[in-house]
């Protein structure tokens, strides 16, 4: 048996990033924050802060797909976000199809409010599941 490690994942977008925290022991994601920020800069201090808070071993990138499953611009913009996660902190990263997880959560108007981040707790359940 492996040992139990803890997981962070990223719902990314251009104006918000919404981020997510669990384990391999519960395998089910907490949802923690949306990020909006204006700059690069800032996104990349909150969540340098966040890792230092949590101490993952692990990311994980949603990664946006159309129906089809066919990349499209934000499936880019999302593995360029995962390079840099790696590349500045130097975990692995993992990358989920994300597809589906805003359609699960649009009829939940309660999570309205902390969509982002809620979708990343989803990203991060798949990965368990995955």
């Amino acid at each position: 048996m492996s040992e139990p490690i803890t997981v962070m994942a990223f719902d990314y977008g251009t104006r918000r990033v919404g981020v997510a925290v669990g384990n391999s022991v519960s395998r089910s994601g907490q949802a923690l924050k949306t990020i909006a920020t204006p700059n690069i800069k800032e996104l990349f201090q909150q969540i340098e802060g966040l890792l230092k808070e949590w101490g993952p071993n692990q990311l994980v990138v949603g990664l946006p797909m159309h129906p089809d499953g066919t990349a499209h611009e934000m499936t880019a913009k999302a593995k360029r976000f995962g390079n840099q996660l790696n590349g500045r902190f130097g975990l692995p990263v993992a990358w989920v199809d994300e597809r589906y997880t805003s359609a699960v959560l649009e009829g939940k108007p309660e999570m309205r409010d902390n969509l982002d981040a809620q979708s990343a707790a989803l990203i991060l359940e798949q990965y368990f599941a995955g």
